[in-house]
């Protein structure tokens, strides 16, 4: 829902001041010589609600929220920005619609980025942006082709009202690996260039975009185990990024989570409940999710199955591999 504006002007050293706040972004039109009527303010602040949340959601990693917009004939001839700065020419945005506006900030934000590319395909779209002007083309098009190979069968087979469109932002600020939110993946380019083959990584990230749990649904053992489970069983080459479960010993728990928890899940599915990680998908997704849940589709508690698994943890193991195919 856009909330009203609201406009306070303030009259200092010949400093018009135009402040705007929304969704905790804030902006501050600075005009010292009075040359913006109101018409063309509200215009501007209209647009920067508008673009600059959805730029800064984009843009990746600690976007400025708080930005400051003012007049500068001298150095645009249009409208020139950056994260936490806005420069236009009253010339050119005198009279300027809305949509006008709109199309010339985006255009501008997004100069701020290496890349930026839309693709669609068979009723998914993915928005690819990057941060980083040496991201290697073929990983480039190793995330993209992964997107469009595995999400379509996660969205089928595991819950078919995900979103249709996903961002992926390559971002040299992010120094993890990859996370998700919302719609939109965060790649660190830094482990993007050490790890060039590691493209299912897509495949754990989407998952989480599917999943779409929300908050208290369950623990987080449980969804990183599931993650992990997933690119296991529909990765599209494991092989090729040199991703495998570890082998069980003694000191694990199935609360460690990721691919020890994965490989946990793998056994189950094996040798006690054909299909039991996607009912547990589901249960956690409707907020039904209980640990009686694993009493009532095993008939064991969650302890009790670890206990069973380390006794016999022989599972028969297949990763998917590109080169093989």
């Amino acid at each position: 829902m856009i909330k009203n504006f609201l406009i306070v002007a303030l009259l200092a050293c010949s400093i018009n001041v135009f402040a705007q706040n929304k969704r905790d972004f804030q902006i501050t039109i600075t005009d010292p010589a009075n040359v913006l009527d109101a018409e063309t303010k509200s215009n501007l602040t209209a647009s920067f609600n508008l673009q600059y949340p959805l730029f800064a959601n984009a843009d990746g990693y600690r976007t400025k929220r708080n930005v400051i917009l003012e007049v500068a004939n001298g150095e645009t001839e249009t409208i020139k920005a950056k994260a936490g700065e806005i420069k236009i020419n009253s010339n050119w945005v005198k009279g300027k619609s809305l949509n006008k506006v709109n199309k010339e900030l985006w255009a501008a934000l997004s100069k701020n980025w290496s890349s930026y590319s839309t693709e669609k395909h068979k009723g998914y779209k993915l928005t690819f942006i990057s941060k980083d002007p040496n991201l290697d083309p073929s990983v480039r098009k190793n995330l993209i082709d992964t997107y469009f190979e595995i999400y379509p069968t996660l969205v089928k087979t595991f819950n078919d009202k995900s979103t249709h469109d996903v961002l992926f932002v390559v971002d040299t600020a992010y120094k993890a690996v990859a996370e998700a939110s919302g719609n939109r993946i965060l790649f660190s380019a830094g482990y993007m260039k050490a790890h060039p083959t590691d493209i299912d990584v897509v495949t754990h990230e989407t998952m989480h975009i599917v999943q779409g749990y929300g908050y208290s649904a369950g623990p987080v053992w449980l969804t990183e185990g599931i993650a992990d489970y997933v690119r296991y069983k529909y990765g599209v080459d494991n092989v090729g990024s040199k991703w495998s479960l570890p082998a069980y010993n003694d000191k694990q728990s199935y609360k460690n989570s990721y691919r020890i928890t994965a490989r946990f899940f793998a056994w189950l599915e094996q040798n006690v409940k054909p299909g039991l990680i996607a009912m547990l998908d589901q249960q956690l997704r409707a907020h039904q999710y209980t640990e009686q849940s694993w009493v009532s589709l095993t008939g064991k508690t969650i302890d009790q199955l670890w206990d069973d698994y380390g006794k016999n943890p022989s599972v028969e193991l297949k990763y998917s591999d590109k080169k093989a195919k």
